[in-house]
């Protein structure tokens, strides 16, 4: 049985957080959510923005203040840098970096650029994570409903002896500990975390549904049918899984489904599969998956480009398209 300790709002000091000032760079998903929670948590926030940023009209129109980058950072006593991780490395050491100051903290959603070395802040500086498991409007609309999201948090760097407390304070003022946070490392949640997207939710998902789709096309049954039932319906069971695990979603579908899901599902992940999933994990341990991607963005992402242009007009879509058309609730 596991050990880990669940941290709830009982377990932190918001006056931690409330005696400094935030900036947070970015107001995409996550940079929205963040900014707006712990605004209306009483905390002090500033949002950093390129000079000519279009997003800056919606930020004041929430209420919030803005700056340039720079400023926002040189004014903050915290910086969560909430843009993309491919962005990071460049605006950090460009706009972050230079104005930061020494027993500030930074602050990250993700580890991956303090994981794999493209971000070594300086040692003057805490270095924490908090990682809302949820998108920015799931975390935004469950803060304004009076409840939360699950968080993880993390330390990388302590200098003040304060790192984790004002951790725990701002998951706090995101409302995470409303549903509970627990602590991890860098290492660990950026692992997890790429080895879950590659192997089940994203791409293992993705996968499967295609292969599912294009076995029962291929057998001469219709597009719209194979859609439905490998696609469409999909839903309905993550939604059972995720309420109730796997035992809950086994009580609620039929006889014959739970059958099936004993039956045939090791057959479809099976040795081979398993096998390809340890090489992911792998592939994501020693680096080989961060360098890759990190070289295609130095070159403009040429195979990410090439990669999202095979993957339009793929044949499902263009079913599931027609059919969601009709599916006036979406």
């Amino acid at each position: 049985m596991s050990t880990v300790r669940v941290y709830e709002s009982s377990d932190t000091d918001p006056a931690l957080l409330q005696a400094r000032r935030v900036a947070i760079v970015g107001y995409g998903s996550q940079g929205h959510a963040h900014a707006l929670n712990l605004h209306d948590s009483g905390v002090d926030v500033v949002v950093g923005l390129r000079p000519d940023s279009p997003t800056r009209e919606r930020v004041e129109g929430d209420g919030l203040a803005t700056a340039t980058v720079a400023d926002a950072v040189a004014s903050a006593d915290l910086v969560s840098i909430l843009i993309p991780d491919a962005g990071q490395r460049r605006l950090y050491e460009t706009e972050v970096a230079p104005n930061l100051k020494d027993g500030g903290a930074l602050l990250f959603a993700h580890g991956f650029n303090i994981h794999y070395r493209q971000i070594e802040p300086r040692a003057s500086v805490d270095v924490i994570m908090v990682a809302p498991k949820a998108p920015g409007a799931m975390v935004r609309r469950e803060y304004e409903a009076g409840c939360g999201v699950p968080g993880l948090i993390a330390v990388h760097q302590d200098s003040t002896g304060q790192a984790r407390d004002v951790a725990l304070a701002y998951a706090d003022a995101l409302g995470c500990t409303r549903a509970g946070v627990i602590e991890t490392t860098f290492k660990d949640e950026t692992e997890t975390d790429l080895f879950g997207e590659q192997a089940v939710l994203c791409g293992g998902v993705s996968a499967l549904i295609r292969a599912g789709f294009d076995t029962l096309t291929g057998a001469g049954y219709a597009p719209e049918l194979a859609y439905f039932e490998c696609l469409h319906e999909l839903k309905l069971i993550v939604d059972l899984i995720q309420s109730g695990g796997l035992s809950g979603m086994r009580a609620e579908v039929s006889d014959t489904a739970e059958y099936g899901d004993y039956v045939g599902g090791p057959k479809v992940i099976g040795a081979d599969s398993r096998r390809a999933m340890e090489e992911l994990l792998l592939e994501i341990q020693s680096g080989d998956f961060a360098d890759r991607w990190i070289r295609d963005g130095q070159c403009g992402h040429p195979e990410f480009g090439r990669l999202r242009d095979e993957a339009r007009g793929d044949p499902l879509d263009t079913v599931g398209r027609d059919l969601r058309a009709r599916m006036a609730w979406l």
